[in-house]
């Protein structure tokens, strides 16, 4: 009998693993094979918050979501504070790191701007007829 309780949720998180076009292609199928399955599959999408912006972010906003303080808990009250004290310094490491990039990205900006400055003022100076 749990085998049977659990099969739905396995499948949504082989649906969850694999995105919202994995939940899209369902309730397409479900529209074409009979259309009460399509509009239940549709409705479990929006009840579930599966199709807010929230959700559609997957980038940079899905881990928090997935990860965050919404893991799934496996009743060791230890290996739960060591996953999520993990899962906060992976967080704060991906955000220093993205600064980092975010700093480079300027540092290169400015090199190629001084750059442009530079050749313009040197055609600038060879255009100036000598006095």
């Amino acid at each position: 009998m749990s085998s049977v309780a659990t099969w739905p949720a396995q499948i949504e998180t082989w649906l969850d693993e694999r995105g919202k076009g994995a939940w899209i292609a369902l309730m397409v199928v479900g529209f074409i094979i009979y259309w009460p399955i399509g509009l239940a599959v549709l409705a479990y999408m929006i009840w579930s918050k599966r199709m807010s912006k929230e959700s559609l972010s997957r980038g940079r906003g899905c881990a928090r979501h997935r990860y965050g303080t919404r893991f799934k808990e496996t009743g060791n009250a230890a290996f739960d504070a060591y996953k999520a004290e993990t899962l906060r310094r992976l967080e704060d490491e991906q955000v220093a790191f993205e600064a980092f990039l975010q700093r480079l990205r300027e540092a290169k900006d400015k090199i190629e701007f001084d750059q442009f400055m530079d050749e313009r003022a040197k055609a600038t100076r060879a255009d100036k007829p000598a006095s």
